[in-house]
């Protein structure tokens, strides 16, 4: 392969939800595969790269399909789908079916796919990285371990098991990456059993476990069908040997010397053939669509996400003045600035954040924070088109998550927004101002709920032009007389602003309304 394309390997992970932790055992090891053959990869949470082919983890978790026309995306399914499956959404499986895939399993193929033989498939076997010194299999203080989710047919299994005098140690809360691998290394087995009635065997769980050194003892289902590699190196187990294995083989001298054979023969697994055809599949993708031969062009930006790290929004231009946050663009819209601002971000490409061209701006908890808050205000309020929306928020002034923070500047009440909308002509605002097009209360939980129990206010400041009368007042308060004032002997007057127009009547006269002349 004379050209090998960068690799992005982006894991979905709504915010919060910690299961998304799960998607890096597969993510590091294709990021171990790829590495192999002298590709440059990259790994990141919710983030895309426009100038890399990017392989998307998690996306039954919430991934825009329109993403797929402005990034190079193959979605590596590691759902069960089908009779007996994960119950997916019609969003995913839409998803599955246009985009192109990578598959494990080619039963979940035929799900979404007319054209099987066209979804690459993978197997996740031996890990080299995950080997280092580990105790005897004999002197493991943890007999039997389990991690992962429990339903009621895990837990009917569990029951027999422990009926036979064992005990299964599992976590009382998620546990992932090296905190979780630190235990597995500790167990003597760990016990594999299916969670859907479709019985698709769990690659994730057995090539870990057996790459961290520890046996693995599997359910086989009458639909279990497993990558050969795995039929010499697991112990398997069916409904009617259950019993009889944990009473008179596990533990035996007998089954800790077969263990090591198993361990020893997964040990010298490698699928690089299936990667090596990924990385073929994906570069032929990425050429077919002309990327990466001809310049990205520059895009004007329409939503921008203020704040990012654990709040960075998918599909919008995430700004934050932190770069440890892995913004879109570390920039500081409470500076000084004149827009346009071209720039070049390594996630979204060459992009223009230009006046009047946003369509809506998105604050979560992030104003609090602000030092100069007028001045991002200012520059919002210049960015957004006329109607468009900025959405706003913050803790309340009386709930326990005002102050809560140390960076916190400022506290906020249904008072704050008034410079914003009613008194715009102290920050020097004139054409243009914010209206409250929605407010409401969320409680701790951010949940609706009165203003006794608020926690946090959120509103929707709308962009929207100012009145004949609310310029009157304008230039009556402010220091001077306003824009398009000329205060020498040449002054020509001030021309009707187009908005206004609707303002005047037939054959051009002016409808006055009582009170509007002193």
């Amino acid at each position: 392969m004379s050209s090998l394309p960068d690799v992005h390997l982006c894991v979905i992970q709504p915010l919060g939800f910690i299961h998304s932790l799960g998607f890096l055992d597969q993510a590091l090891y294709l990021r171990h595969q790829f590495d192999r053959m002298g590709a440059q990869v990259s790994l990141a949470k919710n983030r895309l790269r426009h100038d890399a082919i990017n392989i998307v983890l998690g996306a039954h978790l919430g991934f825009d399909r329109s993403l797929l026309s402005q990034y190079d995306c193959l979605i590596l399914n590691l759902e069960q789908i089908g009779d007996g499956g994960a119950p997916v959404s019609d969003e995913y499986l839409a998803l599955l079916s246009r985009a192109p895939v990578i598959d494990y399993d080619l039963r979940n193929v035929r799900a979404y796919s007319s054209h099987p033989d066209d979804v690459p498939l993978i197997s996740f076997l031996n890990a080299p990285y995950l080997q280092a010194q580990a105790p005897a299999l004999e002197s493991r203080p943890i007999d039997l371990l389990f991690f992962g989710s429990v339903n009621e047919r895990r837990k009917r299994w569990f029951d027999r098991i422990e009926s036979c005098g064992l005990k299964i140690a599992s976590f009382d809360s998620p546990v992932y990456g090296p905190e979780r691998n630190a235990f597995i290394r500790q167990a003597k087995a760990v016990i594999n059993c299916h969670f859907y009635e479709s019985s698709r065997f769990e690659q994730a769980r057995a090539f870990t476990c057996l790459s961290l050194g520890t046996p693995l003892i599997s359910e086989r289902g009458q639909h279990t069908f497993s990558p050969a590699a795995y039929e010499e190196s697991v112990s398997w187990i069916d409904e009617d040997s259950l019993e009889p294995f944990f009473r008179t083989v596990f533990g035996t001298p007998e089954w800790f010397d077969q263990s090591r054979i198993q361990l020893d023969a997964f040990s010298r697994t490698d699928p690089i053939e299936q990667y090596a055809d990924v990385l073929a599949f994906a570069a032929g993708y990425r050429q077919a669509r002309g990327r990466g031969h001809r310049p990205t062009p520059r895009q004007t930006v329409s939503l921008v996400h203020i704040g990012s790290g654990k709040d960075y929004k998918l599909g919008w231009f995430n700004v934050d003045i932190l770069e440890k946050a892995l913004p879109d663009a570390v920039l500081d819209l409470s500076s000084s600035l004149t827009f346009p601002l071209d720039i070049d971000s390594p996630q979204v490409g060459p992009v223009r954040l230009a006046a009047g061209e946003v369509d809506m701006i998105y604050a979560n908890n992030v104003l609090e924070h602000v030092p100069d808050l007028p001045a991002l205000m200012t520059n919002c309020l210049a960015l957004l088109k006329l109607g468009g929306d900025f959405v706003i928020e913050v803790p309340h002034e009386r709930a326990r998550t005002a102050w809560q923070d140390p960076t916190h500047v400022r506290a906020l009440n249904e008072n704050s927004w008034l410079y914003y909308t009613d008194w715009f002509w102290y920050l020097g605002w004139f054409e243009h101002r914010f209206s409250i097009a929605q407010s409401s209360y969320l409680d701790e939980r951010l949940s609706p709920c009165g203003a006794e129990q608020a926690a946090f206010m959120k509103l929707t400041l709308r962009k929207v032009e100012t009145t004949l009368h609310e310029r009157m007042v304008a230039r009556t308060m402010r220091a001077d007389f306003g824009p398009d004032v000329e205060t020498d002997s040449s002054a020509q007057g001030v021309a009707l602003p187009e908005p206004q127009a609707a303002a005047l009547g037939p054959a051009g006269s002016i409808q006055l309304r009582s009170g509007e002349i002193g």
